[in-house]
């Protein structure tokens, strides 16, 4: 069976670059009502608010790391725990799967942010599992808790916080702020949310996005790659903002947190939430770092296989970026120093 056959018979993915929700909501609440926009980020976070049963700390930490103080990392996963995505076509319940999972590390210093996205169909070791699987699944077997420690044990590196959404927020983002403007490049026919086929068609041309027309812009992969779908929703995302940053839209800011608040779960806190603020001007700086693979298809089912230098390289980047033990972080070069590995080849240097 060729890949063309297998890339039909998978189903469309939503992975919505999830990472810039949460801080789309931390600039609204800087540069918008102040005190009544902090009230309702308060009781937000407050009801969205879900501890991971390991308790407030990595075990790849020797203690917590405080976000207003420590360099520290989010783990973002999408989600679409809709009445029928948990349930396979015979009815039985498979578990909530990711569909957009994405590592960020914040670095005190330079607040600078680095950011890798896992395609879902990643092929990688699952704590606990006998055999590798798709990252997606960790979630289906073990809810936050196992996808937490499935990216820790990928990378090597802490997972201090992280952030799960539901598609719905970003139906419902859109719609408080009554569409987004999009240069749509190509001809598109695509599903909606309801899985219906066909049923959104946008013309080439610079026009107006409800919800359901962004969210199929957002998804397609028909049209060419993973790659360009990725610019495609950089681009809404980017919409997004500069839609926020009109005065218009400053009285539906209570609204946008409210969607976001109603449709996430997280370990953060209100007090984390605030610390946040200093990284706002780095929404659009942010640093995308690559996963390098290659589809496999060797089983029978179709997998991401990792390439394993890529990860390590990964590893290495987000390491010293985070100033782990051993690590440190230059963003003049971005180069990844480990030294004990200098010391290493130091010592056994011929005098």
């Amino acid at each position: 069976m060729n890949r063309k056959v297998m890339r039909q018979r998978r189903k469309k993915r939503r992975r919505i670059l999830f990472i810039f929700v949460p801080l789309l909501v931390i600039v609204l609440a800087s540069v918008g009502y102040g005190s009544y926009l902090t009230y309702k980020l308060a009781n937000a976070t407050s009801n969205a608010n879900e501890e991971l049963g390991r308790g407030g700390k990595s075990e790849k930490r020797e203690q917590a790391v405080d976000p207003s103080e420590d360099h520290f990392s989010v783990l973002l996963a999408g989600v679409d725990d809709s009445s029928t995505r948990g349930f396979s076509a015979n009815g039985d319940y498979k578990g909530v799967r990711t569909d957009a999972l994405i590592l960020a590390t914040f670095n005190r210093e330079d607040k600078s942010v680095k950011m890798v996205s896992m395609p879902r169909d990643s092929k990688v070791e699952i704590p606990g599992r006998r055999n590798t699987d798709r990252i997606a699944h960790a979630h289906s077997y073990g809810g936050m808790d196992l996808t937490v420690e499935t990216v820790e044990e990928l990378f090597d590196v802490p997972v201090d916080y992280y952030v799960k959404l539901n598609f719905d927020a970003f139906l419902e983002i859109i719609d408080a702020l009554g569409g987004v403007e999009i240069n749509v490049e190509k001809e598109i026919t695509e599903q909606n949310s309801k899985d219906e086929a066909g049923a959104i068609h946008l013309e080439p041309g610079l026009q107006e996005l409800g919800p359901e027309e962004a969210l199929a812009y957002a998804r397609t992969r028909k049209l060419d790659s993973d790659i360009y779908r990725g610019d495609r929703q950089k681009q809404l995302v980017e919409a997004i903002i500069n839609k926020s940053a009109q005065m218009e839209s400053i009285p539906k800011y209570g609204t946008v947190i409210d969607s976001v608040g109603d449709n996430m779960a997280t370990n953060f806190t209100f007090g984390n939430i605030l610390a946040l603020f200093k990284y706002s001007k780095s929404i659009d700086t942010i640093e995308n770092l690559k996963l390098e693979g290659f589809d496999d298809t060797s089983t029978g089912a179709y997998y991401y296989a990792l390439d394993e230098n890529s990860v390590e390289e990964v590893s290495e980047r987000l390491k010293s970026h985070l100033e782990l033990p051993g690590y440190e972080y230059n963003p003049n070069t971005e180069s990844s120093t480990n030294e004990s590995e200098e010391n290493s080849s130091e010592d056994t240097e011929t005098p």
